[in-house]
């Protein structure tokens, strides 16, 4: 007989945050690779067992941090309720942007915007859990605001590629976040309604221009349709 899962009690679910949260730090400031489970274990007060209790091993908690760090810089409840809402679409994408600017732009960013970071540029195997779990609802969401904005069907590959245009910015400035100097340095000391307003500027002028690209080519292909369909219907003799 299958057994239910197992509920953990308010003692332990604060034991399970706790080590999260330790191990955030920890895998921030160091990386997956230099964190040992010991050292985890250390700084949440807990033992090796613990954290193989709660997470099953140090890469079932390195996939635990993962997910709760895209979570605390958008969570998919968040973006439903972002969708449903009534604002004209191209509103909703400047909410979108102002929030993960916000979460950028912080002076003592988090952990979970640290790590990330460290998976952005340099991605472990282990980001196949938030291509999994995370990535693809939310991404679902956003580009049917895109599409809102665009008229451009959300399976049409031009939206997709709207899509990485619009999320690329701000995928950056989590990378500035680790403090290397440069243009992200630069920018990530301005104001962040700045920053967003600039932002949402761009995107939705670049967006409402693949929008008209889309709609003329479109009403072409209209066009060259009922022409040919014409043709057909044309007598022979």
């Amino acid at each position: 007989m299958t057994r239910a899962p197992r509920e953990l009690r308010p003692d332990g679910e604060a034991t399970r945050a706790r080590i999260l949260d330790a191990a955030g730090e920890l895998f921030a400031a160091a990386g997956y690779a230099e964190t040992t489970g010991k050292s985890i274990a250390k700084r949440a007060g807990v033992s090796l067992a613990s954290i193989n209790y709660h997470f099953g091993g140090r890469q079932g908690l390195y996939r635990a941090v993962l997910i709760e760090a895209h979570r605390r810089v958008i969570h998919l409840a968040d973006l439903r309720r972002l969708a449903e809402i009534e604002l004209p679409a191209a509103d909703k994408l400047g909410v979108l942007i102002a929030q993960l600017v916000r979460h950028a732009t912080k002076r003592r960013p988090g952990w979970h915007v640290q790590v990330l970071a460290r998976e952005i540029l340099a991605p472990s195997s282990h980001i196949q859990v938030l291509l999994r779990s995370e990535v693809p609802f939310k991404l679902a969401i956003v580009k049917r605001v895109l599409s809102d904005i665009t008229a451009i069907p959300a399976d049409d590959p031009a939206l997709a590629r709207c899509l990485v245009s619009v999320v690329a910015p701000c995928s950056l400035l989590l990378i500035g976040a680790r403090g290397a100097r440069g243009p992200l340095h630069d920018v990530r000391q301005m104001p962040p309604d700045v920053i967003a307003a600039h932002l949402h500027r761009f995107a939705l002028a670049g967006l409402e221009a693949i929008g008209r690209e889309h709609a003329l080519r479109m009403a072409a292909r209209d066009k060259s349709s009922r022409r040919n369909s014409a043709r057909r219907r044309e007598p022979t003799g």
